[in-house]
């Protein structure tokens, strides 16, 4: 339950975080669009605006290489001023600077500034040759109904120039189309000379630079999307990946946790176990001081106690707290907090876990057998080393006991080579029935009655044989009897 709690609360963890990047990125993505569309429409207004007035100057300088001929023909050419006319005005209606013809040359000769009906006669247009030689009126009006001679007489009386825009008929075509032209007055000959540009030619000229803009700005805008979502990918993935080692860690975290409230459990069964040893090694002694105490006082009642017996009495009463302190000062060691690597000898550390059993052993009878080489030496964690052994002696003692065995027997041996010692402890309480054999290595069980202990100890050995000592601890039925077998390095 917990830990479907635990990944749905990370997949919520996940869910909301890829939301928020995901929202995030396409947020950020729809205002980069947006953003550069807008930039887009005012940079293509700023460049419209732009090609108007490159567009003017060029016909501006058009207009003006056309006088500077005819300022050349004047130099060079010795005619008269009527013949000089004629000259420029065939020469000009041949004049075009576009294959279309529709970027011409066309010249009005004055005749009355004031305007009207007789305003001037037209010298050259070669889109209306059916013109040439005609009054002109400045009262004609284009499509539109705009008096555009009017407009660009007013401006040339003003300021010698006009750029002017209305509509006219475009050359071999019988529509009008909007026009942009430039007029300029040459008081030498009293000519109106202009050039124009149709708007259509203009705009299908922006149509054609807007167009290849709008392309790039979309293959920008898609490569800078498709960075977006690469990088929400990206950090999709990572998000997951985080999360799954930060699931892992929890997950090793709470292992780890479970793991430290179940040793403390066993300890905890382990120290139970071991005060239940503590009281059944005091049991006799505590015997042995409450019939001295008695006699003590026995005597004491029938004033015989003489100063012998008192001296004698208080020093068995003496050797008695001493085992006893002996026996506290033994299992405290099995407690002990430090955990530092010592030097020992195996039968010494033998010896030490036998007397804390001896009274039990003796009470019972159980016969104990030892066969050591006394210059077995180890560089490990003695007292954790001790623990182990006491616990299958333990078991083997409480076996024998229960079973009522006849003859009990404990036999230990010890077993080296170069790296490592073999320590085996038998007995002949009739074996363990259990299929599989390894399952008494598992925590809390146990094959006594419930009140004659947990089954903790195994376990515990267990654990203490493989995490500190490195090493492995087996069990084998065996003739009448089981056989535990404890191998560790000598040197950790």
């Amino acid at each position: 339950m917990n830990n479907n709690i635990e990944k749905n609360l990370l997949k919520t963890i996940i869910l909301s975080f890829i939301a928020t990047i995901s929202a995030l990125v396409f947020a950020i993505s729809a205002f980069y669009v947006k953003n550069t569309q807008d930039n887009f429409e005012l940079d293509m207004q700023k460049y419209v605006n732009v090609y108007y007035n490159d567009v003017k100057d060029i016909l501006k300088n058009k207009i003006n290489i056309v006088i500077d001929i005819l300022e050349h023909n004047e130099k060079v050419l010795n005619l008269s001023k009527d013949e000089l006319k004629k000259f420029n005005a065939n020469f000009l209606n041949n004049i075009t600077f576009e294959k279309n013809k529709s970027n011409y040359i066309f010249v009005y000769e004055v005749v009355n500034f004031d305007g009207g009906d007789d305003f001037a006669i037209m010298l050259v247009n070669p889109n209306r040759p059916d013109l040439a030689g005609n009054l002109i009126s400045t009262n004609e009006i284009d499509t539109h109904g705009k008096k555009f001679r009017e407009e660009f007489l007013e401006n040339i009386k003003k300021y010698g120039e006009s750029f002017t825009k209305y509509s006219y008929k475009k050359p071999d075509s019988n529509e009008a189309q909007y026009k942009l032209s430039y007029f300029k007055y040459y008081e030498k000959l009293n000519w109106i000379i202009a050039v124009g540009v149709y708007i259509d030619d203009i705009e299908k000229e922006l149509v054609k630079q807007r167009n290849e803009l709008e392309n790039k700005i979309e293959k920008q805008i898609f490569q800078n999307v498709l960075l977006f979502i690469m990088f929400l990918m990206i950090a999709i993935l990572f998000s997951i990946t985080i999360s799954n080692k930060i699931y892992n860690i929890l997950k090793i975290y709470k292992e780890k946790v479970i793991e430290n409230e179940k040793e403390l459990k066993l300890l905890n069964k382990s120290l139970e176990e071991m005060m239940s040893n503590i009281a059944h090694q005091w049991r006799q002694p505590l015997s042995e001081l409450s019939s001295i105490l008695m006699l003590i006082k026995l005597k004491y009642d029938k004033n015989s106690l003489d100063k012998e017996t008192m001296q004698k009495k208080s020093k068995e009463a003496n050797m008695v707290l001493e085992y006893m302190s002996n026996t506290i000062d033994d299992f405290r060691g099995f407690f002990s907090t430090t955990k530092e690597k010592e030097e020992f000898f195996l039968n010494e550390l033998l010896n030490n876990v036998i007397s804390i059993n001896s009274n039990v052993l003796k009470m019972n009878n159980i016969d104990i057998k030892i066969d050591i080489n006394k210059d077995i030496k180890l560089n490990s964690f003695l007292n954790e080393y001790q623990q182990v052994i006491l616990n299958i002696l333990k078991n083997s003692k409480d076996a024998l006991i229960e079973r009522d065995i006849k003859n009990p027997t404990i036999k230990i041996e010890a077993f080296e080579d170069e790296k490592s010692v073999t320590l085996t402890i038998e007995d002949n309480g009739g074996g363990i029935d259990v299929k599989p054999l390894n399952k008494i290595f598992e925590a809390y069980f146990s094959t006594k009655n419930q009140n004659k202990g947990t089954g903790i100890g195994l376990y515990m050995s267990k654990m203490i044989v493989e995490k500190s000592l490195k090493g492995e601890i087996r069990v084998e039925n065996i003739y009448k009897g089981v056989r535990f077998s404890i191998t560790i390095a000598k040197n950790i």
